[in-house]
């Protein structure tokens, strides 16, 4: 089964970042490139991403038939997608074993969600 485990960015865990010396810095976006080796290595890895800063993103909608984009930031968004891992694991506590590996946990949280599939329809 495919877990999304999911990376937020809130003000706590971007206070404790700007603790961080350069060196920790490193160290830390370097765990998460052992982190993605090692799930790729043992076959639970389908992909994972770091995202872009919410000041570069932009809000669609779709009313009455056309789009609005609007430009972050986003003032009243004080939590935010960071970044992402797709693993497929044998089951949840598999995938949990595994967000807790996340460097991120270590000072916020990282949420695992299971994938819908398709497949769940059937019955």
């Amino acid at each position: 089964m495919k877990y999304l485990i999911l990376i937020q960015s809130n003000p706590t865990s971007l206070a404790h970042w700007e603790t961080l010396t350069d060196a920790e810095k490193e160290q830390f976006g370097a765990a998460h490139f052992a982190l993605t080796d090692a799930l790729l290595d043992s076959g639970h890895l389908i992909t994972s991403q770091g995202l872009a800063p919410v000041e570069t993103a932009k809000q669609v909608t779709v009313r009455d038939g056309a789009i609005v984009a609007t430009d972050g930031p986003f003032p009243e968004v004080k939590e935010h997608l960071a970044g992402f891992y797709l693993v497929e694991c044998a089951d949840l506590e598999e995938a949990v074993g595994i967000a807790a590996r996340v460097p991120d946990a270590a000072f916020n949280h990282v949420e695992v969600r299971p994938v819908f599939d398709r497949s769940m329809l059937d019955g």
